[in-house]
C-alpha cells in the first residue's frame, strides 16, 4: 500500500478533487495539519511520497511559522531519498526554496481564473502533458519564485512565469490550484481574510466574476486534472515499487 504524507496549513486549504482518487486507489494519506498543531513534527522516512498543499502564509514568514523550516527539510530529505514531492502554490513555494531558489512577492496577484500555457517541456512531460497546450486554471496566490537550478520549466502565464516546474523526474511545483472544486472556491470567497483580499482588487465585482467563470471552466478543468492526477498516482505507485 502507498503512504503519502500530507502537509496541510489551513482548514480551507486541502486535496480537493485529489482525494477522492487517492481513496479510490486504496494510498494511505496522514495528514500533518499545522493549522491545528503548529509544532508537529514529521519524520518523512516512512512515506512514499509527499504532498505540501497551500496556504496564506509566505515563505518569508518562518518567524510567525517555524514549522515552514521543518517543512523544508522535509521536502529536502524527499529529494535526498529520491521519493515523489508534490507542492501545490505554497507547497511550490516551499519546494523551490528547500532547491534554493529564491521566493518573493509577486508583481500583481492572481486571484480568479487564468489561462496557464504550457512549455515545449511541459507539453512533453508525462504527467503536465494531459493538459491542453493553453488551459484556464484557478489561482490564488501573491508571491512566485525563481525556477530551480536544474529544475526543467513547464508552465507559464501572463502574469507568472513560473507556474509549474519538474525536478529530476518525481519533483513536481504546481503555482496553480489543480485540486480546486466548486465547494472549495465557494469557501474561498466567503473566508473574511479572503474578501477583504478580494475588495482591494474589485470586491462583490470580482467575486462574482470568479463565480461565472467557474461555470464555464470548470467542468473541462475537472476533467483534465483527473487525468493529471491519475499521472500523479502512478508516479506515486511507481517509485514505491522501485525501492
Amino acid at each position: 500500500m502507498v503512504r503519502i504524507a500530507v502537509i496541510q496549513h489551513v482548514a480551507h486549504e486541502i486535496l480537493g478533487t485529489l482525494h477522492p482518487q487517492l481513496k479510490d486507489a486504496g494510498v494511505r494519506v496522514r495528514y500533518v495539519n499545522y493549522a491545528r498543531h503548529g509544532h508537529a513534527q514529521l519524520s518523512v522516512d516512512r512515506y512514499d511520497a509527499l504532498v505540501v498543499l497551500g496556504g496564506p502564509m509566505g515563505v518569508s514568514e518562518a518567524a510567525a511559522h517555524p514549522h515552514l523550516i521543518d517543512e523544508i527539510a522535509c521536502i529536502r530529505r524527499m529529494i535526498e531519498l529520491g521519493r515523489p514531492v508534490l507542492g501545490i502554490c505554497l507547497g511550490s513555494q516551499l519546494i523551490a526554496a528547500a532547491l534554493g531558489a529564491e521566493v518573493r512577492p509577486a508583481a500583481a496577484k492572481e486571484i480568479g481564473w487564468y489561462d496557464v500555457r504550457l512549455s515545449d517541456a511541459g507539453r512533453a512531460d508525462p504527467i503536465l502533458g494531459r493538459f491542453e497546450a493553453k488551459q484556464k486554471i484557478f489561482q490564488w496566490h501573491g508571491d512566485t519564485f525563481d525556477l530551480p537550478a536544474g529544475a526543467v520549466h513547464l508552465a507559464a502565464s501572463d502574469l507568472c512565469a513560473q507556474q509549474a516546474f519538474r525536478y529530476g523526474d518525481n519533483v513536481y511545483g504546481l503555482q496553480f490550484h489543480l485540486e480546486a472544486d466548486r465547494a472549495q472556491i465557494e469557501r474561498w470567497l466567503r473566508l473574511p481574510a479572503n474578501q477583504a483580499e478580494i475588495e482591494r482588487l474589485g470586491g462583490a465585482t470580482w467575486a462574482a466574476q470568479i463565480r461565472a467563470e467557474s461555470e464555464l471552466h470548470l467542468a473541462r478543468l475537472e476533467k483534465a486534472t483527473r487525468g493529471v492526477f491519475a499521472e500523479i498516482l502512478r508516479l506515486f505507485a511507481r517509485r514505491r515499487g522501485s525501492w
